[in-house]
């Protein structure tokens, strides 16, 4: 069996040395570092027409380590298979999202394998993510803004269930914003793990607050659109309350998460806040089971509830909470 434990241990580990700018991968130049995390580096490019590229090399700090100077990655014995097996999936990975093209989903243009471990090249984005614009600019976080990103974001994912993928770490972070304010998807790491059946599974890398339940019981047959969609309603709360959700494992203890139709009660229409608690049941069957009903309620025509309508509407909430 191969232990991929070490896979949470990332917060621990070293960061790894990027390649410099100027260093040729394949017909590649690299220009700078995009961003650096615990299982990749993202860098800059532009390939052999002088187009711009983003360029993610496969780089688990957990596993590998390269020292400033080196190009191929020194890997352990004991973390060898590990590697191994996860460059594998990152492979697969690649080869799958090449096969999407949507103008909401980050485009992959090729993958190969050099220098010990694997490359993704995608479409280089200019603009910058949600979650930038949430912490920046919160004045243009009104509920028509909500309703057009998440509307639109969501044509890709339903490209992405099309094609029986998840993308299993939706967050504002991973939407990221076209200057044309068109949202696109990136980030599909976590998509590895629908990708490949063999065994073991690699260590699920999902981000607390936005994580669904079935995150962390580390049971495929568990997952499914109703997982993305817990998701994106952690991330429309995230949009409205400026921080991170709490965690789905703590709700499971102790619920404290305030339900957004009462938190923001008279600031934002009932059937937005209605349909944000909607994708944030703690039970997968009591979320919108697709993503096309949840367009469907995103764009549905807001009627104003009667005062009777509400007062029963919140006095159900209050009596969920209290329990």
């Amino acid at each position: 069996m191969i232990d991929l434990t070490v896979m949470a241990q990332q917060v621990n580990s070293p960061p790894n040395c990027p390649l410099p700018a100027g260093f040729k991968l394949d017909e590649y130049c690299i220009e700078r570092r995009l961003s650096l995390g615990g299982f990749s580096i993202v860098y800059v490019a532009t390939d052999s027409h002088e187009q711009h590229v983003a360029i993610k090399e496969y780089l688990p700090n957990t596993l590998a380590l390269r020292a400033e100077g080196q190009t191929a990655p020194i890997i352990p014995d004991e973390h060898r298979a590990s590697f191994t097996y996860g460059m594998k999936c990152f492979f697969e990975e690649g080869r799958a999202l090449a096969g999407l093209d949507h103008r909401n989903v980050i485009k992959v243009l090729n993958f190969f394998r050099t220098n010990g471990t694997v490359y993704m090249v995608m479409e280089y984005e200019q603009g910058c993510t949600l979650q930038e614009i949430i912490q920046t600019n919160r004045s243009v976080v009104t509920e028509n803004f909500i309703r057009n990103v998440f509307t639109k974001m969501l044509n890709g994912l339903r490209e992405v269930h099309a094609h029986r993928l998840l993308h299993l770490d939706l967050k504002p972070s991973n939407i990221y914003m076209r200057n044309s304010q068109m949202p696109v998807l990136i980030d599909f790491g976590a998509a590895r793990q629908t990708l490949v059946c063999d065994t073991p599974m690699l260590k699920p890398m999902y981000t607390p607050g936005f994580a669904s339940p079935e995150h962390y019981k580390q049971q495929r047959e568990l997952l499914g659109p109703w997982t993305d969609i817990y998701s994106v309603g952690a991330s429309m709360y995230a949009c409205i309350s400026g921080d991170t959700p709490q965690a789905a494992d703590s709700r499971i203890e102790r619920d404290c998460l305030i339900p957004a139709m009462i938190r923001w009660e008279g600031k934002y229409s009932d059937q937005l806040l209605e349909t944000i608690d909607q994708c944030l049941n703690l039970h997968p069957r009591g979320r919108p089971q697709s993503v096309l009903a949840l367009q469907k309620a995103l764009t549905e025509a807001v009627v104003a509830p009667t005062p009777a309508e509400k007062k029963t509407w919140l006095n159900q909430m209050v009596g969920k909470i209290k329990k």
